[in-house]
């Protein structure tokens, strides 16, 4: 019985922390905003800026970047996915460069990301779909190096990544091999 109580006290506080149980980016701290969804369905993305004594600061804001499964909408990602897609949650912005490092494309095909964390695959299927790279075919490839299927990425560090939903694309969740 006591632990009812104590999982319904904390299922009220984090409802509580969270208002309505609406996800809002610029609520979220910085230690939880890379790799979350707002309730809007667009992407949170931790930016930094300059403070008035000259310092650099960081605070979370929505981005433009809508994610194309309805399912991971309002969403803050666990730091299990963090850790078996090799994701970092100091990443600053929504950028494809990570697909150019062959320990995060391996971590992010292995099948303990790849088949458990859709929030953080839907995310580079689309950055690397905008840069003319097919993640399903990338990670069933075997070649997990990053430098000729990869090679046609020129990130800018901004993502111009279209939506599956706009393009009419689906994802498609198959075992890495």
């Amino acid at each position: 019985m006591e632990l009812i109580t104590i999982f319904l006290g904390f299922s009220l506080l984090v409802h509580g922390a969270l208002g309505s149980g609406e996800i809002v980016c610029e609520d979220l701290s910085v230690g939880l905003c890379a790799y979350s969804v707002a309730s809007s369905g667009k992407r949170c993305s931790l930016e930094s800026y300059e403070s008035i004594e000259g310092g650099r600061g960081y605070q979370c804001k929505t981005s433009e970047v809508l994610v194309s499964n309805i399912d991971i909408t309002n969403l803050i990602e666990s730091d299990e996915c963090i850790s078996a897609c090799g994701a970092d949650r100091n990443s600053l912005g929504i950028s494809s460069d990570s697909l150019l490092e062959s320990s995060f494309t391996s971590n992010l095909c292995s099948q303990q990301c790849y088949q458990k964390c859709p929030n953080i695959v839907d995310l580079y299927y689309n950055l690397a779909l905008g840069e003319g790279v097919y993640l399903p075919a990338f990670c069933k490839g075997g070649n997990l190096n990053g430098r000729r299927e990869m090679s046609q990425i020129q990130s800018s560090g901004v993502a111009r990544a279209p939506s599956a939903a706009s393009t009419g694309l689906t994802l498609e969740v198959d075992a890495p091999r």
